[in-house]
């Protein structure tokens, strides 16, 4: 989308007179700003301002709604399915193109874990995020209103699996959340809640620095969240997680934010791939080796100009994509008109992370935060980045919004079933109003 956006800005002109056409290919029909993930899960901030709409904001350009299936780079073709094909029942679809650029980002990175697959949930997606809160609070009901002890304790405990961003702010604005929504519950206090974070190194969010890693341990742990180091998880299969450390806990609730892996397009290109399942590009954002493609953001491997090591590469992250997103337009630009690209260099500045509401950590320009500066130093950096002046707008009235009043507690379940209620009644012949 960035880089979509800057060509549109640069080539306006070219653009509205049809001498250039620009075709963004992707699976939804917005861009998910996943640092707001967590405060959406959280209900501090509107899904639906989370995400960016790209026929709103990429005006001039050819926004396709599908997944691209394959790419022959060879063949400058581009096979794509979308919901009208479907529907059809015609197949894919060929597009052809002068010019390539990559930028699929990625996608969980599960592990062969028994149960996994039918029990963990994701937290990538904005539709996960809303899900998972909505789960945690049905938990809440469940606890209330069961007699069984055993179902009670696994609708209580919520397990974690991954120590990075994802896992850490995800689970710090839920235990937030969940503590709060339990003062409306007259049977359930918050000591009974159990939060539980696995990570399978010695620290957590390594990017904030080993110090602030340390403090955000001390500052979870204090909050009675069991963050579990060196530990793995073996299993979760009839809702029992088992660790590598012995420990069993049944649960009802388990986390999957275990890292990321390259996008699966990227193994049905015939362009080159480095081990880690990335494009391999050069400075400049171009495919290594390859005319007319180009590359950013977690898909390419490119070359980290400002590191000592000469073989670095840019770390799979936003600070990084989105810089990236802007030098590939105008190299793509400058290509077109014969004239010299620059490389991609960025000297990374640091981070922040949110660990719940007014706590956090941020390690940015040689400088440590924690606490409430580092909680409102990640707020202001990332309505800096959000993009457009709408979004922008309408996060900060939520934030107000919510300093002023109640938490919003309520779960919308239904949500992801929306005709079940119309179906029961067909099938019946019960009214809903009866319910």
């Amino acid at each position: 989308m960035y880089t979509a956006l800057r060509l549109q800005r640069k080539l306006r002109q070219e653009l509205r007179h049809g001498a250039v056409q620009v075709i963004v290919v992707d699976p939804e029909p917005y861009m998910t700003y996943q640092p707001f993930l967590p405060e959406a899960a959280a209900g501090s901030i509107s899904p639906r301002h989370v995400v960016v709409p790209l026929r709103r904001v990429l005006g001039d350009c050819q926004v396709i709604i599908g997944e691209a299936t394959a790419i022959h780079h060879g063949k400058r073709t581009a096979t794509i399915r979308t919901l009208a094909t479907e529907e059809e029942g015609t197949g894919s679809v060929e597009i052809r193109y002068d010019e390539l650029v990559l930028a699929p980002g990625s996608v969980s990175r599960t592990l062969p874990v028994p149960g996994l697959a039918e029990t963990g949930i994701g937290f990538k997606t904005v539709e996960e995020a809303i899900g998972l809160r909505n789960h945690v609070l049905e938990q809440l009901d469940i606890a209330s209103s069961t007699r069984d002890p055993d179902v009670r304790d696994a609708a209580l405990t919520f397990v974690f699996v991954g120590g990075g961003y994802a896992g850490v702010e995800a689970l710090g604005e839920l235990e937030d959340m969940a503590r709060y929504a339990v003062r409306y519950y007259h049977n359930i206090e918050p000591e009974d809640l159990k939060w539980i974070l696995v990570e399978a190194t010695d620290r957590i969010l390594p990017e904030v620095g080993e110090e602030m890693g340390k403090y955000a341990v001390r500052e979870l742990r204090g909050r009675n969240i069991d963050v579990r180091l060196e530990t793995r998880l073996d299993s979760c299969q009839d809702r029992v997680a088992v660790l590598s450390d012995g420990s069993r806990f049944p649960t009802r609730t388990l986390v999957w934010t275990a890292g990321v892996k390259p996008s699966p397009i990227l193994a049905s290109t015939d362009l080159p791939l480095n081990a880690r399942g990335r494009l391999t590009c050069t400075a400049t954002l171009q495919v290594d080796g390859v005319e007319h493609a180009w590359a950013a953001g977690d898909a390419a491997s490119v070359p980290d100009r400002t590191a000592a090591d000469p073989g670095a590469v840019c770390a799979p992250n936003a600070q990084h994509a989105v810089r990236q997103a802007k030098v590939l337009a105008e190299n793509l630009i400058a290509s077109l008109g014969g004239r010299p690209l620059d490389d991609y260099e960025h000297k990374y500045v640091g981070s922040v992370a949110s660990l719940g509401l007014h706590r956090g950590v941020a390690h940015l320009y040689g400088r440590k935060l924690k606490g409430y500066p580092a909680w409102f130093m990640h707020r202001v950096y990332h309505l800096s980045r959000v993009p457009t002046f709408n979004r922008k707008a309408r996060v900060l009235a939520e934030w107000i919004l919510s300093g002023l009043f109640k938490r919003e507690i309520v779960s919308l379940g239904s949500l992801e079933n929306p005709r079940a209620e119309f179906k029961l009644a067909a099938d019946t012949g019960r009214h809903p109003e009866a319910s």
